[in-house]
């Protein structure tokens, strides 16, 4: 764990959970909930609430029950709201966090429970939930035009945490993750705002590899670390006037399109 990240505890991540819920449902209130997610056409500003209250409710079932396989998510209670009443979503929403983070602060982080990942252990739940509920709040965000910021330690987090899922779904034998090779090519993020939030990835001949680095790359992405990590997240498009690509922008763009897991 780098400096940049070494207070990201159990705790924290939980705090987190709740904290994003709370600015999504800030996000959404008053919002049209009709409204098409740009950074999620197939879903709807209502969809994409239930969507994070269903991953939430999941997550805490098999934390509650401490799972040791998968739960269908039809033996999870649901409750949702049968109609678009505000208040309802809203309440919906904060008792689901709610309900998850008493699950996880009461399990702590080190008990083992079923995952689809690398690592089967509520605190790969906790961190999960909370990137989950970070860049969800930025789809909710961009659909309603509102403000978002994000921590600098869980900015960087969230940009490792995704490198680790891409690298997990390459293993898995993930379609699009798979042909995320190519001997001699690197990418650089770089943070202009926050010392230290600097990563390069080269990609091999059979897969890549990542570490913190300021190292010339055959492409570069440079700006704030929020948006850097909108970008990599495909949340914000690289071409926006808050980052600045520099070298091969094809690379990127190959990148982008194939670290598509979930």
């Amino acid at each position: 764990m780098s400096p940049l990240t070494q207070d990201l505890t159990h705790d924290r991540y939980c705090d987190e959970i709740i904290a994003r819920t709370d600015a999504l449902r800030a996000t959404v209130r008053g919002a049209d909930l009709g409204a098409t997610v740009p950074t999620c056409p197939d879903w709807t500003l209502r969809e994409l609430a239930l969507h994070v209250g269903r991953a939430h409710r999941w997550v805490g079932e098999i934390i509650r029950t401490r799972a040791t396989e998968a739960v269908p998510h039809e033996r999870v209670p649901d409750s949702a709201p049968g109609s678009d009443d505000p208040a309802a979503l809203d309440a919906w929403l904060a008792d689901g966090a709610a309900g998850t983070v008493g699950a996880l602060r009461a399990a702590g982080p080190e008990q083992k429970v079923w995952s689809w990942a690398w690592e089967g252990s509520t605190g790969f739940w906790a961190r999960r939930m909370a990137h989950e509920t970070i860049v969800h709040h930025a789809d909710a965000a961009v659909t309603t035009g509102t403000g978002y910021e994000v921590a600098p330690a869980l900015a960087a987090d969230t940009i490792e945490e995704w490198l680790e899922i891409v690298d997990f779904a390459r293993s898995a034998g993930d379609a699009h993750a798979i042909e995320l090779t190519g001997a001699g090519r690197s990418i650089h993020l770089h943070a202009t705002d926050v010392p230290g939030a600097e990563w390069l990835i080269e990609l091999g001949e059979d897969g890549f590899t990542w570490r913190r680095a300021h190292e010339k790359a055959t492409v570069a992405l440079r700006g704030p670390l929020t948006d850097v990590m909108l970008v990599f997240n495909r949340r914000l498009a690289a071409d926006s006037d808050r980052v600045e690509v520099l070298g091969d922008t094809e690379l990127l763009d190959f990148w982008l399109e194939r670290a598509s897991f979930g």
